[in-house]
């Protein structure tokens, strides 16, 4: 077994909606980001790449790259589960924890979860997420910004 943690953190800038987890959140607010700024996928990433000692996601995915500019993070997290397979290991389990004052989350947890349990080959229940906020506190309670941290467990074998 191998367990990984990750975690992003992006601003907010005025917006229509945002992308969590691969699905677009309708949101008067927006992530801002080299990428699509998934900040899900991101942690989600970076806890995978962790687990392999594999270093980050800005290590194979620079911010500072054109051809990642307004990339679709699902295609990192398709490129680095490939790592994974490579070296025989398979989704255990991965536990996602969003923190955001805006938007309401729950309502799109179930489409979130089914949407990451297609991108990495896995049951639903292999998944959790979920979310919370800094009640006010702090740039996430002022609706400056949203975070994520992941953890996940890897196994050998499929």
């Amino acid at each position: 077994m191998r367990i990984g943690h990750g975690y992003d953190v992006h601003a907010y800038a005025a917006g229509t909606s945002m992308t969590l987890a691969g699905i677009a959140i309708a949101s008067e607010y927006a992530i801002v980001a080299h990428s699509d700024g998934d900040i899900v996928i991101h942690a989600i990433c970076d806890a995978l790449l962790g687990a392999l000692a594999l270093g980050d996601i800005g290590h194979f995915f620079p911010d500072t790259a054109l051809e990642n500019k307004d990339r679709a993070s699902t295609e990192f997290l398709h490129a680095i589960y490939q790592k994974c397979s490579e070296q025989n290991y398979s989704i255990g389990n991965i536990d996602v924890t969003i923190i955001a004052q805006v938007p309401k989350i729950a309502p799109h947890i179930a489409s979130m979860r089914k949407n990451l349990a297609k991108q990495l080959h896995c049951d639903e229940n292999r998944i959790n997420l979920k979310a919370t906020t800094t009640e006010g506190l702090g740039y996430i309670g002022q609706k400056q910004g949203i975070a994520t941290h992941a953890v996940v467990l890897l196994t050998k074998g499929k």
